[in-house]
């Protein structure tokens, strides 16, 4: 799904006469810039029934150049996991 499909979906589920798709959008990106921006700050958002996303580190490790097969060094490096909810991997478990 895009992020134009995402609008037409919400907006499809509104009564007639609610916000366009522009408030949609709007409010659409600031959800999307809160769970960010909670990321950032506490490393973990939580949407009940959904998921929970966590910041997670990778560590350090040798790795290996796939081209040339000469060992290489992987840098630590930052991540976003993503835990689905019981109530998510039940409806796409149809």
């Amino acid at each position: 799904m895009t992020r134009r499909e995402l609008i037409e979906r919400v907006c499809a589920e509104l009564p007639e006469g609610g916000p366009g798709p522009q408030k949609v959008a709007e409010v659409i990106d600031r959800v999307f810039a809160a769970i960010a921006g909670a990321l950032g700050d506490e490393g973990k958002y939580t949407h009940p029934g959904f998921g929970t996303f966590t910041v997670k580190t990778r560590n350090a490790r040798p790795g290996r150049n796939p081209r040339t097969g000469e060992p290489i060094d992987i840098a630590e490096s930052t991540t976003v996991a993503f835990k689905p909810a019981a109530e998510l991997k039940d409806r796409i478990q149809r």
